[in-house]
This record gives C-alpha cells, sequence and structure tokens, in this order.
C-alpha cells in the first residue's frame, strides 16, 4: 500500500521520482481501510528534507499510512516559509483532540541548552503526556530521544568534548527483538550530535531495553515498553549527502568542526561519500510499522486503555 501525503506537498515529487508509492487524497478517502496514522512533529530547520526523509522511510511499508505533519503551537521556524508551514502543517493545540497509531519527534539545534530553557519545553513536555493517552507508539529522533528520556525518567545529557559526527559502526545487542527483525549483527549509522546519555545512568528499574550502541559514539537506541516509547540517538533517517552539508556549512561559517568520521572515501571531503545505512533505515522503520499494525487497537479510542 502507499503513502498518503499532501498532493501538493514537495517531498511528493521527490518520492514519486525514486518510485515510492504515492496515493492521492481522493483515491484513499475512496478506500475502505482504515490506515495507520502517524505523525510527525518535526523540530528541524529544514523541515521539507526532514520531511522528505521520513516520509521515505514510512511510505516503504505495504500497509497504507496517512502522514500528518505537525508544529509546535507557538514557535516559528525560521528556516521554512510560512506559506509552507500554514499549507502542511497543524499545530499541536489544534490536533491534540486526535489519536494516532505513531508519532515521530525529530531532533532539533538545541542539544546544548538545558531542557528547561528550550523555549517551547512546556508544551513538549505536555505532549509527552498526551502521548500516554493518545498515542500508541512514540519514535523519539536525537535530541527529542534526549528529550523524552529526561521527561519520563529524568535521565540527564552531558556535553562532549568534541561533536560526534560522522558514520560509526553499532552493535545489535538484541536480535530477538521485534525492532530489530531482520537486522545484521553489526552496522553502520550516520552520528551528528554534541551531547551523550550514559547507559550507566539508565533506571535499571523501568524495564529500559538498550538494544543498539557503538563502541565510538555510545548508546544509539533504547526501548521502553512502558512508555511506548522508542528513544533513538542517532540519524538513521539522513541522506547520502547529510553530514556533508552539515560539514560544508559549519566550514563555511568559519565554525570549529572536526569532519566526518568515516564518512568521506579516504577522508578526502571531495570524494562522494556512500550511503551505507540505507537499508537498515528501511528495515527500522518496516518493523516499527509492522508492530504498529499488530499491537494497535482498531479502535484509536482504546489506545492507552491497555
Amino acid at each position: 500500500m502507499p503513502i498518503r501525503i499532501p498532493n501538493e506537498l514537495p517531498a511528493r515529487r521527490i518520492l514519486e521520482q525514486e518510485g515510492v508509492m504515492i496515493m492521492d487524497e481522493s483515491t484513499a478517502d475512496r478506500q475502505d481501510i482504515r490506515p495507520l496514522r502517524i505523525g510527525l512533529l518535526n523540530l528541524m530547520p529544514n523541515k521539507i528534507k526532514t520531511e522528505t526523509q521520513f516520509a521515505r522511510l514510512v511510505g516503504a511499508s505495504p500497509l497504507q499510512v496517512e502522514l500528518s505533519l505537525i508544529k509546535m503551537t507557538n514557535h516559528t521556524p525560521k528556516n521554512t516559509s510560512q506559506e509552507h508551514m500554514l499549507a502542511f502543517y497543524e499545530s499541536w493545540e489544534d490536533i491534540k483532540d486526535q489519536r494516532f497509531d505513531g508519532l515521530i519527534i525529530t531532533g532539533a539545534p538545541v542539544e546544548l541548552l538545558p531542557f528547561e530553557s528550550v523555549t517551547y519545553w512546556g508544551e513538549l513536555s505536555r505532549i509527552y503526556e498526551w502521548t500516554q493517552t493518545h498515542v500508541h507508539s512514540t519514535f523519539n529522533v536525537c535530541w527529542a530521544a534526549q528529550a523524552a528520556l529526561y521527561h519520563f525518567h529524568r535521565v540527564p545529557k552531558h556535553e562532549l568534548a568534541k561533536k560526534a559526527f560522522g558514520v560509526f559502526s553499532h552493535h545489535n545487542l538484541k536480535p530477538s527483538s521485534t525492532l530489530l527483525r531482520g537486522f545484521s549483527d553489526d552496522f553502520a549509522m550516520p552520528v551528528s550530535r554534541w551531547t551523550e546519555n550514559l547507559k550507566s545512568e539508565l533506571p535499571p528499574a523501568k524495564d529500559l531495553e538498550v538494544l543498539m550502541e557503538s563502541d565510538e559514539v555510545g548508546l544509539c537506541l533504547v526501548n521502553d515498553p512502558i512508555k511506548r516509547q522508542i528513544y533513538m540517538f542517532n540519524h538513521i533517517e539522513y541522506d547520502t549527502n547529510s553530514l556533508g552539508d552539515e560539514y560544508a556549512r559549519d566550514v563555511e561559517a568559519g565554525k570549529a568542526i572536526n569532519m566526518p568520521a568515516h564518512y568521506f572515501p579516504a577522508d578526502n571531503p571531495k570524494s562522494a561519500p556512500q550511503n551505507r545505512w540505507r537499508s537498515h533505515a528501511h528495515l527500522l522503520f518496516g518493523n516499527w510499522i509492522n508492530e504498529l499494525y499488530q499491537t494497535t487497537p482498531f479502535d484509536l479510542k482504546n489506545i492507552g486503555k491497555v
């Protein structure tokens, strides 16, 4: 089944060129089927690029998925036009009475700030509480993973001496997990963050499951079945050139930034990088969506009651 997204969303043209099946809204309305409802709370500066990255992964599922774009109610993004936001996004205040099979919350460029100093922290905290009654499973990415882990379990983040930046080898610690079905024992994944969470500080009494980690950059994926949260601290959704674009941007701005590790062939930034994580990105999100399909109550009003 294809993904259902707005007809005029810029991501639509890119995904169609890549061969992702897209269903127009009128056709979707005629189908006698309940699609999986997945929300994307997009906190990244480049909204359009992030929409495309996650729609690509969600749209690869054989199930029909309806993707809803969500924004913080009173936060105005600086890098995306108001026309785009008004055309395709709904504020959380406007959709908070709705229920979703799944919710993706992205990273944000605020990781060096204390959580309580982020301007929208109050609303984000309310959103996390709302997921307990209105969302079956929440997939938190990068800073959002740190924020959710702090909100639910008060696990702190720690600033790194230098940015964890590059493509790093990760270990599959629990092959029996439904999220890691089909994963190889060792796989590569992009990392781009200035902070980290420590495995030793995870509360042992909360049944948190560490599913992936790296010898070089630590924790990657933690499952929280009680709170129905997934914490992924790295960027498996990234495009091939995402790390290179970040590096070029920071170099041009005169920022002190190390070259992304294990990314450019022979560490030559003029060489085109190779995508070594694409298949695992599709596998991870495919496993998550399959789990949503298998476990979400058919009547969304029953979410959070079991």
